[in-house]
């Protein structure tokens, strides 16, 4: 088998998916809340050991469906050598019917619409995209500092060249003082945009070598943060649900490993079945998953 850089990640989809390196660690990587790639120093591999990889899994699962791109963002790549890997990739898998990858907010900004048809064209159907917040004050205080119609505009373009949308948001961000505004603004966000394929939700958690920073962050700008509690999750997940009218229907899940209470439906459609069950989970904590069996 081939050799994983360490620490690896893949979205909870991707469980059975082959996975490739293409790129090690993440291209902006200052996010205050994320750990995961603070190990890594950023770098592009070269084209030569992708395909040496991709060989060798190929040995062991000839007739793959799925892959997956690492690590943080291999969209940071030029087009032109992802299309190199995409094409070898087919080559390879004959029964390859999905392709998929991380994609940061800036990299769909940089990517012209042209470039993401290209990739599209070529296999690339599917990317998970941190929305976070749809609040653009709290997305400074995190180390995120993207305009919310950036990522709308974004947004947008990967679905114009037929590319699906995986997004996330994370219930707890703002703490107990900015709860409602990132609840309301993350539902605009939603809202506004032309399609987001698939929708989750994952619940604030922060490693030890990230608190101090993510606390700072928030004194800097004279504001406090307080963490919400399970219950206080829970209802601004109830109230992320109410203000969701997308424009097409999503299909919403909360089944990161965070996550308090997992869920599962379609947007709108089953918007009051999920309010319901949430009602349920905020009067009796004894539907939540216990703490030792959640992560980040």
């Amino acid at each position: 088998m081939i050799f994983y850089h360490e620490p690896l990640y893949r979205p909870p989809a991707e469980a059975d998916s082959i996975i490739i390196q293409v790129t090690l660690g993440c291209s902006y990587n200052k996010c205050s809340f994320c750990s995961m790639y603070e190990t890594k120093k950023f770098q592009i591999r070269t084209l030569e050991e992708i395909k040496k990889d991709i060989e060798k899994v190929s040995a062991y699962y000839p007739q793959a469906r799925r892959v997956f791109l690492a690590d943080g963002d291999a969209l940071a790549c030029d087009t032109s050598f992802l299309v190199e890997v995409l094409k070898f990739l087919k080559s390879i898998f004959p029964k390859l019917q999905r392709v998929s990858s991380y994609a940061s907010p800036y990299n769909l900004l940089q990517k012209t619409a042209q470039e993401l048809e290209l990739l599209r064209k070529n296999g690339l159907s599917l990317v998970y995209y941190g929305i976070e917040s749809g609040n653009h004050e709290l997305l400074k205080y995190i180390n995120k500092p993207m305009l919310p119609s950036k990522m709308i505009e974004g947004l947008n373009k990967a679905t114009n060249a037929n590319i699906k949308i995986s997004a996330t948001l994370i219930l707890g961000l703002g703490g107990k003082n900015l709860s409602k505004q990132h609840i309301e603004d993350s539902a605009k966000l939603i809202n506004e945009c032309e399609h987001i394929n698939y929708l989750s939700t994952l619940q604030l958690g922060l490693t030890d070598t990230k608190e101090d920073n993510f606390f700072k962050r928030f004194e800097k700008k004279n504001s406090e943060f307080i963490f919400c509690d399970d219950k206080e999750m829970l209802q601004e997940q109830k109230r992320l649900i109410s203000l969701i009218n997308p424009k097409k229907p999503i299909v919403f899940r909360s089944n990161h490993a965070s996550n308090a209470l997992p869920l599962k439906g379609t947007l709108p459609k089953n918007k009051e079945e999920l309010i319901q069950i949430l009602d349920l989970g905020i009067e009796d904590n004894s539907m939540l998953r216990p703490m030792f069996l959640r992560g980040f």
